[in-house]
């Protein structure tokens, strides 16, 4: 399986969605791997799945807000009102 290092600038619709539906209510110091990277430098990541691939993304307020922003995003997607559905609703 490859394994892949992702930082939260470079993340696309799908890996997002990957970390929300992987992390609905946020991730915590328990779901954070935690490694010295070649530079000798300290890495921390949430790790996601695919079939053949395992991200490990870099961990950091930013890619929090990113997944609270893109949660937003498709939840308010989701809740609009169609206008037939609009009109229907104001008769009931």
């Amino acid at each position: 399986m490859k394994k892949v290092i992702v930082d939260y600038k470079k993340l696309n619709a799908q890996l997002l969605d990957l970390l929300v539906e992987r992390y609905p209510d946020g991730y915590d110091d328990r779901d954070i791997i935690s490694f010295r990277n070649m530079e000798g430098d300290w890495v921390e990541c949430v790790e996601v799945r695919t079939e053949d691939t395992v991200y490990l993304v870099k961990v950091s307020r930013r890619l929090t807000t990113a997944m609270e922003d893109y949660e937003t995003d498709e939840s308010d997607d989701n809740n609009e009102i169609g206008v037939e559905d609009a009109k229907s609703f104001e008769e009931e």
